[in-house]
């Protein structure tokens, strides 16, 4: 089966560096979502990928051979782009047959008049229809083969690009956020549909998106980059749970994750009440930032017993409400998420105290990295801190 490979991609524009050799490895039959704010490089790398766009370093490896010279449509990969492309003036029949006909009819037998009569050509043509229509049948299209594309809605569109993109059986499946164009209710719909053709292709997939909720529903693992960089991969379940970089902790999650400054002094760090013991004792005298994310930030039932606050704004989501509260210590903004009974009697303006769970708090260093920590109960944090 095939498995894909990149190798220290770089990309420069106009003495930009948009990629800094981005290395990534995806396995036979594998769903991988790249993901990162606009800007960040993971279109570009998907168009050096696709063969549309040149890397000025490193390899593509796809099946043990490197493709990096090789022209993209020799590459045997297919892609869906962002506004589908399909031609205008094509049914979405005609539209799903263009890589069928490009690969398996000569420039002869694909003139209009003269082709006709070449050898061959009409039985070829009956396979490509047979082909089609059973890749429409699959995707639940085939009412759709004799309309244009400006007689679809964009979900229907949708279905006919990505219908054109499998048809051919490709080694690997490209998606440059294919969702983009839908409405809410639509765009989760289809990414079941995706799924679900993904599974039945069996080939390494690579999903650009921005949007963080279809990246971590969607893939077998995720892919954040930031600023060109590639700085993790992992499950979805690690990426939230276990960023390895604070700029996947802010980026993945919504609301938004609460990251405050904090003092690293012999070894602890402390705030909110809480005390985290950091891996390397040594590491003090320095400024970290603690995170923590909304669905570990409670109420205490004591003004006095956690972090004193005023609720600035609710948002009622129906399972859940979103305190925005303003810290009086510091004037930084902490995000609780609370059930509705949880949240009930609070009101905008009113005093409250938050609480933070301990074993859920992640410390960075000014670098970005994750440092490893401990929870310390109250009554052991002087002797940790004088031990």
């Amino acid at each position: 089966m095939t498995a894909l490979s990149l190798r220290g991609i770089t990309k420069s524009f106009s003495g930009n560096s948009i990629l800094k050799g981005v290395s990534l490895d995806v396995a036979p039959g594998e769903f991988i979502a790249l993901v990162g704010p606009s800007g960040c490089g993971k279109s570009t790398l998907l168009r050096i990928l696709a063969g549309l766009d040149h890397a000025d370093g490193g390899e593509i490896i796809i099946d043990g051979e490197d493709m990096s010279a090789i022209a993209a449509a020799d590459r045997n990969i297919a892609m869906v782009f962002q506004s589908y492309a399909l031609y205008p003036h094509l049914t979405a029949s005609q539209n799903i047959a263009v890589p069928l006909a490009m690969r398996r009819l000569s420039r002869g037998q694909r003139l209009p008049f003269v082709g006709t009569f070449m050898p061959g050509q009409r039985s070829t043509r009956a396979g490509i229809a047979r082909d089609v229509t059973e890749m429409a049948e699959a995707l639940k299209i085939d009412h759709l083969l004799d309309r244009k594309p400006g007689q679809m809605s964009g979900g229907q569109r949708q279905r006919v690009a990505l219908a054109r993109a499998m048809v051919r059986q490709p080694s690997v499946f490209l998606m440059d956020e294919p969702l983009s164009n839908l409405d809410a209710n639509l765009r989760v719909h289809a990414r079941g549909e995706i799924v679900e053709l993904h599974r039945r292709a069996g080939v390494p997939t690579v999903y650009v998106t921005h949007d963080q909720a279809e990246a971590l529903s969607m893939a077998d693992r995720v892919a954040v980059m930031i600023a060109g960089n590639l700085l993790q991969l992992a499950s979805p379940q690690s990426i939230y749970d276990d960023p390895a970089h604070i700029e996947v902790a802010r980026f993945v999650g919504q609301p938004r994750i609460n990251v405050v400054a904090a003092r690293a002094e012999n070894g602890l760090v402390s705030f909110g009440g809480i005390s985290l013991a950091l891996g390397d004792r040594d590491f003090g005298g320095v400024t970290v930032s603690l995170a923590i994310r909304p669905e570990f930030v409670g109420l205490s039932e004591s003004r006095h017993g956690g972090l004193a606050a005023h609720v600035e704004r609710i948002e009622f989501l129906g399972s859940e409400v979103i305190l925005y509260c303003r810290l009086d210590a510091i004037g930084e903004i902490m995000i609780a998420k609370l059930s509705p009974a949880e949240a009930a009697g609070v009101a905008s303006g009113m005093p409250v105290a938050l609480s933070l769970a301990p074993d859920k708090a992640m410390v960075f260093a000014d670098d970005g990295r994750r440092l490893k920590t401990v929870p310390v109960a109250a009554d052991k944090m002087m002797e940790k801190a004088h031990g």
